[in-house]
């Protein structure tokens, strides 16, 4: 595993290690933090694993990515040994992750050339290569798609999430599900359920039915593999607090982002292409006509994203 002893105790690292040691995010939820009153946004147009080496060790709470397959797409997703590369990031993911925190990466199964990014492939080289611990496999299912007709048309994908210790931050109450009128009467009356947790909503398990982005959809900003808003939004808000830093180094339409300035957490965002910086502006846009609020603070640096979210993490160690 790489490992880099770059010099970062700076102020801000100090106290949020302090807060590390002190106090365990293992119990806590959404209630029991502030929300900044704008988020930090740093994207940067560089390699995901030049970037990733200027990130502080454990400084960052969620890790998610939509990493490219290896499908010949477009020049961004040829790879000659893809494992070789992603074992890389990886290895760079593990060492800023916080021991709370958890990593997300998209991907498929379904995949026939070896050389694919195969989620499966990824998922071995974890176990076998990395300290990581796989918690769940998340299926995305999904209505619309494309038809087939010499396998059966596939109507979903997957997420693996994965943590670096049993320690790790989940917050059910931020995404559970509603109970229907008459569900809810039914769960009520089962002794084996803790009536508070049910009055809050049902778990969403690992099947998400969550529809695709068609063509017209209001969500568009023009990336080819654009997730919806509401899976980033589920992760985003059941694996990270708000305040917390979120990581996507394959930030693509620049999605996760957007996410974070909904739900008040600081963004890293890095992506070999400049059309991101496209995409993110498109996103702004947006939000501003849905009437959000599309306020953030643009940061440049890394150095000056950590020692901005550190002041912010160190002035409410001090009021509570």
């Amino acid at each position: 595993m790489a490992i880099h002893n770059k010099s970062h105790y700076n102020h801000a690292l100090m106290s949020l290690n302090k807060m590390r040691k002190d106090k365990t995010l293992k119990n806590k939820t959404d209630k029991d933090f502030e929300h900044p009153d704008n988020s930090l946004i740093c994207l940067k147009i560089m390699d995901c694993l030049d970037f990733l080496k200027e990130i502080p060790d454990e400084s960052v709470q969620l890790i998610c990515i939509d990493p490219p397959y290896n499908l010949e797409l477009a020049g961004w997703d040829i790879y000659d040994n893809y494992i070789e590369w992603a074992a890389k990031w990886l290895d760079e993911a593990y060492r800023v992750l916080s021991k709370s925190g958890s990593l997300v990466i998209f991907g498929g199964i379904q995949f026939r050339d070896v050389k694919s990014g195969d989620l499966i492939d990824i998922i071995h080289h974890v176990r076998t290569n990395t300290k990581f611990k796989l918690v769940n496999t998340i299926i995305w299912y999904y209505k619309n798609g494309m038809s087939a007709h010499r396998y059966f048309a596939n109507r979903h994908e997957e997420a693996i999430w994965l943590t670096k210790s049993n320690d790790y931050y989940f917050d059910l109450d931020a995404v559970r599900v509603p109970y229907s009128e008459e569900q809810l009467k039914s769960a009520l009356r089962d002794k084996r359920l803790n009536p508070e947790n049910t009055m809050k909503g049902k778990n969403p398990t690992n099947v998400w039915e969550i529809g695709r982005l068609n063509g017209n959809s209001q969500e568009r900003v023009g990336h080819p593999t654009q997730k919806p808003v509401e899976i980033i939004d589920r992760f985003v808000k059941a694996l990270s607090y708000p305040g917390s830093v979120v990581l996507d180094f394959f930030a693509g339409s620049g999605t996760t982002g957007r996410v974070c300035m909904m739900e008040g957490r600081h963004c890293l965002m890095c992506d070999s292409s400049d059309t991101s910086i496209e995409y993110f502006a498109k996103h702004i846009d947006l939000m501003k006509n849905l009437g959000q609020n599309a306020t953030y603070e643009s940061v440049d640096s890394i150095d000056k994203f950590f020692e901005l979210t550190g002041e912010e993490q160190y002035e409410r160690e001090i009021t509570v």
